[in-house]
């Protein structure tokens, strides 16, 4: 057996999460490796690829990577007419481009970031098996894995609830400003999306797994729907889809052996029970798990806790809420009652209702 590489921070995964963890730890002087099993960042694209304009506070030169602005949100109940939501701001990005730029600034900052490095399994000290039969270990090791993080998992943190999607990118036939939200009972334990990107659209659909054999059909269905409107074009340039977290925030420290861990992004569950946003809690986990990763190694003794009181703050009173209008809605079904429009709007962010005690 080969000899263990040793490093003071390794990271597995190397999306937006992963690849703050490294450049924030490697700016404050670790040595980090940081591990992805894709070939190249953000490939394939698996994202509606909408980033709210918050980030614009935490990351740099996003215009680079911005395929346009969005400014207000249209949400569709059944077939009544559509609400507006004036102020949503955000942006539409290149996802793999994203990515790749984060990827890029941590290998500035001094990371050591290897694509097609897949972790086959993570022993119970912490020590990460790859797919070619080397082993890694760090000193602090981050789980910025996604969903079905393998460090997660060894932790016992898996995320047990998940919506299942399918996304096509097609012609948008009348450019806009705005995200198209489609809220309908024949949409259970989800919702349908239109999003601009200049000439074209992600046109997707999500699904509670056990109506993960309907989402082809919805899809094609909802995709005809707005073909026979004009609004989009028939051509298909491209599918994508995958699992998202709605089960809520996991806790997002623990230890293997004597291997501290934290996890950060969907591998913590900080995914939108609702709306299945997660890109900009994996950025903000992604720096704040780095800070507490050089800061331990610097010996500060509430580093890791200080870091899970930090993400409890920011994001569980809100996953919490969605997790409780997410259950709401799954009630109804398990009842065998369709959500009626008045439910579906209590689940959803643009209507006053959701915000409601």
């Amino acid at each position: 057996m080969s000899a263990i590489e040793r490093t003071d921070v390794l990271v597995v995964g190397l999306g937006p999460a992963g690849s703050r963890v490294a450049a924030t730890a490697a700016s404050a002087g670790r040595r980090v490796v940081a591990l992805d099993r894709r070939r190249e960042p953000g490939v394939p694209v698996q994202c509606a690829e909408f980033i709210p304009a918050l980030l614009d506070q935490e990351i740099e030169g996003l215009g680079a990577v911005t395929r346009q602005r969005v400014r207000e949100m249209m949400t569709f109940v059944e077939d009544e007419a559509p609400d507006i939501k004036p102020d949503f701001p955000g942006r539409m990005i290149d996802r793999a481009k994203f990515d790749a730029a984060l990827a890029a600034r941590a290998a500035e900052a001094g990371a050591e970031c290897r694509f097609g490095a897949a972790v086959e399994a993570v022993d119970p000290d912490g020590t990460v098996r790859l797919s070619d039969g080397s082993g890694l270990r760090g000193e602090v090791l981050i789980g910025a894995d996604g969903p079905r993080s393998r460090v997660g998992r060894a932790l016992g943190r898996i995320n047990e609830h998940v919506v299942e999607t399918r996304q096509i990118t097609v012609p948008l036939y009348a450019p806009n400003e705005q995200t198209d939200i489609f809220l309908s009972a024949d949409i259970p334990g989800g919702y349908g999306w239109l999003f601009p990107k200049g000439e074209v659209a992600n046109l997707g659909v999500g699904v509670a797994p056990e109506a993960k054999h309907r989402l082809k059909p919805i899809l094609d269905d909802l995709h005809e729907n707005l073909a026979v409107r004009d609004r989009v074009g028939r051509r298909v340039f491209g599918h994508t889809g995958g699992p998202i977290p709605v089960g809520g925030m996991l806790d997002p420290i623990g230890r293997l052996d004597e291997t501290p861990v934290l996890l950060a992004g969907d591998a913590a569950g900080l995914a939108n029970p609702v709306t299945g946003a997660g890109i900009s809690a994996a950025v903000i986990a992604g720096g704040a798990a780095g800070e507490a990763a050089a800061a331990h190694l610097s010996g500060d003794a509430e580093a890791l806790p200080d870091y899970a009181e930090e993400l409890t703050e920011l994001f569980k009173p809100a996953l919490d809420r969605a997790l409780a209008r997410r259950r709401e809605l799954l009630a109804r079904y398990r009842e065998d009652q369709a959500p009626t429009p008045e439910n579906l709007r209590r689940g959803w962010i643009a209507y006053p209702e959701y915000w409601a005690a």
